[in-house]
């Protein structure tokens, strides 16, 4: 069974524009899980645009499925999630400016680096992910790192899905495949919609967790947040 992890930024992004804590972004978790997700993720930023490092800390101690913090592991990221000590911690390589994520890891390069945060992170029994490009030879030295899963950038994806969706999803399927043979557990995120979604999760084997904020915060604009969570759900099959 693939996991809705519902990435909650957008809404901390609302709270933020006003001030004050309106909308409630624990209030607001801890409803999404109640609605059907099963987990929920936090990208928090340098500037704090959106989540707050003190989100992390309150929603560690309230939610009831998996919490999901995903960034750049700059040292002032690292020290959050050791303390918070999430299910997961997703390293993505995107920018203190980036608006949102825009590349995977060059798993090749960086491999030392990210074998060095992600044995900390295993030291504190944090599962770990790697933000990666749908390409066999960054999932193959992904398995190198001692990362326990990856997580496929699906941004290409998503952009070519309209087009051609068997040329789109074909990257995909290899890089899922080559995962699936290393032992490596699979993610995926990144403009995956309820048009999409359904598509992906079908030919990708072995997918675990797919992390879905934007679309859906935005579709449940319309659709309502409850409504939205539950048709998420059931383009996973559930």
């Amino acid at each position: 069974m693939t996991k809705l992890s519902v990435n909650i930024n957008k809404i901390a992004t609302l709270r933020n524009a006003r001030g004050g804590n309106l909308p409630n972004v624990l209030k607001s978790a801890l409803d999404i899980e109640r609605f059907g997700a099963q987990g929920i993720t936090i990208h928090p930023r340098p500037d704090e645009r959106h989540i707050r490092y003190s989100d992390a800390y309150e929603l560690k101690k309230h939610i009831n499925t998996e919490l999901n913090i995903e960034g750049n592991p700059i040292d002032k990221f690292l020290e959050l999630v050791l303390k918070v000590v999430p299910s997961q911690a997703t390293l993505v390589p995107d920018a203190p400016d980036a608006i949102t994520s825009d590349a995977g890891w060059n798993t090749k390069e960086h491999k030392s680096f990210l074998q060095d945060t992600i044995a900390q992170l295993k030291e504190k029994g944090i599962r770990t992910s790697i933000f990666v490009d749908a390409d066999e030879e960054m999932v193959f030295h992904a398995k190198e790192t001692g990362t326990d899963r990856i997580e496929l950038y699906t941004e290409s994806y998503a952009a070519n899905y309209t087009k051609n969706r068997e040329t789109a999803i074909a990257v995909f399927v290899k890089a899922g495949k080559a995962a699936q043979e290393l032992g490596l557990g699979l993610n995926a995120g990144h403009d995956l919609n309820l048009e999409n979604l359904k598509y992906f999760a079908e030919r990708v084997p072995a997918l675990k967790e797919v992390s879905i904020g934007h679309a859906l915060v935005c579709d449940a604009l319309y659709l309502g947040l409850e409504n939205t969570v539950m048709m998420y759900r059931r383009l996973l099959g559930q």
